[in-house]
């Protein structure tokens, strides 16, 4: 399957190197408006008062800043299952290079704006890399097809995040942010859309093992549950937001519905992708109640 897709990615690698734009993370940062923090400049301790961001909003910087961070597994997780040769090695390091930027970004923004406990931020970061990540893939389309869903996904939490937070500044960068997980989010599409066409069968079934048990990189983050309940309340990503946003834009472009090529096995898999779409649909208006409930009990603010 490398071999095979191999012409693919050097297509689609510049392809990207044709639409990518550089854009450098110091200029997101307000430095001017930062000021010293406790320590070696004696400066002022980080207080909760301080975060003019909600309780939501700030869960979800966290989650994706610390999401963000975790870059060396991620690209040991893809180097492994891509090789480091040919135009496959010089896709993982050109994707590594542009996901380095966000964490970056991120931490200068949010320290500056004193948005987040700075110190409560770096235990959080030092525990999550400490146990790395470990994909559980079982295959080369079970990697893409992850892949694929994932920088869908990360592109939505970030540019809703941005347009949550309430600050033009933080909405651009989470902007710049999304739209560099957009053009990794083409590239792995379109090189799935060629698995598809190479081996139906097996690529619908991946697709639908990834699709039917899909957890974003950040769930085992410390506090993860209930912190993406508050981000789920909020509206910046939900189930809703999962199927209407990532899920059904994907498989559509994917042709996946349209496929006369499958044989039972295919066939099989996209019911399964159809009945999780289903069950996303019911779960998604369940917790719309409930969370609609928690907003008139006023137990969801803060």
């Amino acid at each position: 399957m490398l071999t095979s897709l191999e012409p693919v990615v050097a297509r689609l690698l510049d392809r990207h190197l044709s639409s990518a734009r550089p854009w450098f993370p110091h200029t997101y940062t307000p430095w001017s408006e930062a000021s010293d923090y406790d320590g070696p400049l004696d400066g002022e301790p980080w207080r909760a008062g301080q975060s003019a961001m909600s309780a939501a909003v700030q869960d979800s910087f966290t989650v994706s800043l610390l999401t963000e961070d975790n870059l060396p597994s991620y690209h040991f997780e893809i180097a492994t299952l891509f090789g480091r040769d040919g135009a496959w090695g010089t896709w993982v390091h050109r994707w590594t290079a542009e996901e380095d930027r966000h964490s970056h970004a991120l931490r200068s923004y949010l320290h500056a704006r004193r948005a987040l406990d700075p110190v409560l931020l770096e235990e959080q970061r030092m525990e999550h890399l400490s146990h790395g990540y470990d994909s559980g893939n079982r295959s080369v389309l079970h990697g893409l097809a992850y892949v694929m869903v994932q920088e869908m996904a990360t592109r939505e939490a970030h540019r809703n995040t941005g347009k949550a937070c309430g600050d033009p500044l933080g909405e651009q960068l989470t902007a710049r942010i999304a739209a560099d997980e957009n053009l990794h989010m083409l590239f792995y599409r379109d090189l799935y859309r060629a698995a598809l066409d190479l081996a139906p069968d097996a690529a619908v079934t991946a697709l639908a093992d990834v699709v039917c048990d899909f957890r974003m990189p950040g769930a085992a983050l410390p506090g993860f549950q209930e912190r993406s309940l508050r981000i789920a309340a909020a509206g910046i990503y939900n189930l809703e937001i999962h199927r209407e946003h990532v899920l059904l834009p994907l498989l559509r472009t994917l042709d996946v519905w349209k496929r006369t090529d499958l044989t039972a096995v295919g066939e099989q898999a996209r019911e399964r992708l159809g009945l999780h779409l289903e069950q996303l649909t019911q779960n998604a208006a369940r917790f719309r109640s409930l969370f609609a409930r928690m907003n008139l009990d006023g137990s969801a603010s803060g």
